[in-house]
C-alpha cells in the first residue's frame, strides 16, 4: 500500500518515493531559551507519527534534529536580540547554561511523550565551521552582500523565492517590512551572518572572514541537513509558521549554494490554539508547558499525545482543560480494555513475536483483515491518525479473541506510540495486588478513601501511617489510591 503525504511545496498529496533505501528526515528542533510549549510539542508529536509510519512501512530512517542554541533573534527578519541572550538575562545565567538546561528539559518532554529520539542531535554552536563554509560557497557565487550589521542573502538573485509559500512576492515583501532595515537591498533579504555590535562582547560569537559575529537562524538547518543527510534530502518538517520565512530561506540559500533541489517533501503542522482561536506563543507570553498544563494537573503526558492523535496534523488543534481531561479518560479506558486481553508473562523476545499478527487469523477472519487494511489505509493517507485511533477502538469493541485483539493493539501501537502494553501491565498488576490485600488493609483503604473524598486530610494522613505501619506502601496517583506490600 503506497504512502501518500501532503507536500507543501506542491500543495497536494503525493506518493512518497524516497531517494534511496534510507529515508532522510530533518525536523526543525527547539530554540532552547525557554521550555517548549504545547504548540511546539504538538509539532514534535506529528513528526514522531511520521517517523513511526515510515518505520511501520519498513523504511529505514536517518533522522536529524537541530538544537538552536544561537542566532534566533526576536524578530524573524534578523533584527532584535538573540533569544538565548534574553534567556540568560532573564535567569541570571550564561547563555550556554540556559541552552544546556532547556535542551535537557526538551529531551525530558520528548521522553514523557514517548517520542522516538533522532539518530543525530546537532547544535548550532557545534557546527559554526560548517555554516561558515556554506556562506563561503554563497559568497563565491555572488549571492551575498555585506551591510553594516551583517552578511545578507540577495533574494533578487534567486528565482522562484516564493515557491514554498505560494504567496506573491509583493505579499512576502510586505510581511518583511514589519522590521525595516535600510541597509538591505530587498525587504525579503535575510542574514546569513550577523556582526556583533561595536563595543559589545556577546556571550556567543565567533571569528569569520567577514567579521566577528554569529550565524543567522536559517543557516544552521541548511548546514546541518547538508552535512548529515548529504544526498538523502527526502523530508523536511516543521510548523506552518516556518513556511513563509524560515523554510523559504533555507531553500533559497541551500539551492543557491549547491545547485541541487533541497528536499523533495515539505510537511507542516498546524497551530495549537488557545480558546478563542488565539495561537499559543512564547513571544505573546500565553504559552503552557507540558508540566503546567498536564503533569501539574495530575494528567499523564501521554494524554496530550492521545489528544494530538485525535486531530489531523494539518488541522488547527484547540486546547482546553476539558479536552485534555477527556483525552485522559479515553486513554485510561484504552489501557483498561487492553489490560483484559494481554498476557503479561512474555519476555521481550516473546513479546516481539506476540506483536505480530498471526497468519492463520488473517486467512480465516475477513473482519480482522479488513481492520488491518483500514488501519494501513488511514496511516498511509497523509498520517490520518484520528481514523487510525477510531479503528483501534472498533477492534477493542468488536473482536472477541483476546489473542488477536492483543496482537492488533500492540501492532498498531507501534504507530500510535501510546505505550499501551506497559501501561496496561501496570493496571493489571495493580489490580491483582489490590485483590490480594488482606481484609484488614482493604477495610482501612476504604475508610481512607472516604476521608479523602470528604477532604479530611488529617484523617487520611493518619490512616496512611496506620497502613504503612502494617508493612504496606500507599501511593496516591492520577488513577486513585494504590496499596502495595512493602
Amino acid at each position: 500500500m503506497s504512502l501518500y503525504l501532503y507536500n507543501t511545496l506542491t500543495r497536494q498529496k503525493e506518493i512518497f518515493q524516497p531517494i534511496g533505501r534510507t529515508v532522510g528526515l530533518y525536523t526543525c528542533g527547539p530554540t532552547v531559551y525557554h521550555y517548549a510549549h504545547l504548540g511546539n510539542l504538538r509539532a514534535f508529536v506529528f513528526e514522531d507519527s511520521l517517523k513511526r509510519v515510515l518505520l511501520y512501512n519498513k523504511y529505514k530512517v536517518r533522522h536529524v534534529m537541530n538544537i538552536t542554541d544561537v542566532g534566533h533573534l526576536t524578530g524573524d527578519q534578523d533584527m532584535g536580540e538573540d533569544k538565548l541572550e534574553i534567556g540568560a538575562k532573564r535567569e541570571g545565567k550564561s547563555a550556554y547554561d540556559i541552552a544546556e538546561f532547556y535542551t535537557r528539559a526538551f529531551k525530558d518532554d520528548e521522553k514523557a511523550l514517548n517520542i522516538l529520539p533522532p539518530d543525530i542531535w546537532c547544535k548550532a554552536t557545534e557546527t559554526i565551521g560548517d555554516q561558515i563554509k556554506l556562506i563561503r560557497r554563497l559568497d563565491k557565487k555572488g549571492f551575498v552582500y555585506k551591510t553594516s550589521d551583517g552578511l545578507y542573502f540577495d533574494t533578487a538573485k534567486f528565482p522562484r523565492y516564493n515557491r514554498l509559500s505560494h504567496l506573491p512576492l509583493a505579499a512576502l515583501r510586505e510581511g518583511a517590512r514589519v522590521e525595516k532595515n535600510p541597509d538591505k537591498k530587498n525587504p525579503t533579504d535575510f542574514a546569513v551572518w550577523k556582526f556583533s555590535p561595536v563595543g559589545v562582547r556577546r556571550q556567543m560569537e565567533w571569528a569569520s572572514p567577514w567579521g566577528v559575529g554569529f550565524p543567522g537562524w536559517h543557516l544552521e538547518c541548511s548546514a546541518m541537513s547538508l552535512k548529515y543527510l548529504k544526498n538523502k534530502l527526502d523530508i523536511h518538517c516543521g510548523g506552518i509558521d516556518h513556511i513563509n520565512i524560515h523554510h523559504t530561506n533555507e531553500i533559497a540559500q541551500s539551492e543557491a549554494a549547491t545547485g541541487q533541489k533541497f528536499f523533495n517533501y515539505w510537511l507542516h503542522c498546524a497551530f495549537l490554539n488557545l480558546p478563542g482561536g488565539k495561537k499559543m506563543a512564547k513571544s505573546q507570553g500565553n504559552f503552557l508547558t507540558l508540566r503546567s498544563a498536564v503533569a501539574d494537573k495530575g494528567l499523564d503526558p501521554l494524554a496530550f499525545r492521545y489528544a494530538c492523535l485525535q486531530t489531523h496534523y494539518r488541522n488547527p488543534m484547540e486546547y482546553s482543560e476539558e479536552s485534555l481531561s477527556s483525552a485522559q479518560n479515553g486513554l485510561d479506558n484504552l489501557y483498561k480494555e487492553a489490560a483484559q486481553c494481554f498476557d503479561f508473562n512474555y519476555n521481550q523476545a516473546e513479546l516481539a513475536e506476540y506483536t505480530k499478527i498471526p497468519g492463520d487469523y488473517l486467512s480465516q477472519d475477513s473482519a480482522v483483515q479488513e481492520y488491518i487494511t483500514h488501519f494501513h489505509g488511514a496511516i498511509n493517507d497523509d498520517l490520518n491518525m484520528p481514523s487510525a485511533l477510531a479503528i483501534l477502538w472498533l477492534i477493542i469493541k468488536n473482536i472477541n479473541s483476546p489473542r488477536i485483539k492483543a496482537s492488533l493493539i500492540l501492532n498498531f501501537d507501534q504507530v500510535l506510540g501510546l505505550n499501551i502494553y506497559e501501561q496496561a501491565k501496570k493496571i493489571f498488576f495493580n489490580k491483582k495486588a489490590a485483590e490480594d490485600l488482606p481484609e484488614k488493609i482493604k477495610e482501612l483503604k476504604q475508610i481512607r478513601q472516604e476521608a479523602r473524598d470528604n477532604k479530611n486530610w488529617v484523617e487520611a494522613d493518619a490512616l496512611r501511617q496506620q497502613i504503612e505501619s502494617l508493612g504496606y506502601r500507599v501511593e496516591d496517583g492520577v488513577d486513585g489510591m494504590k496499596i502495595f506490600k512493602q
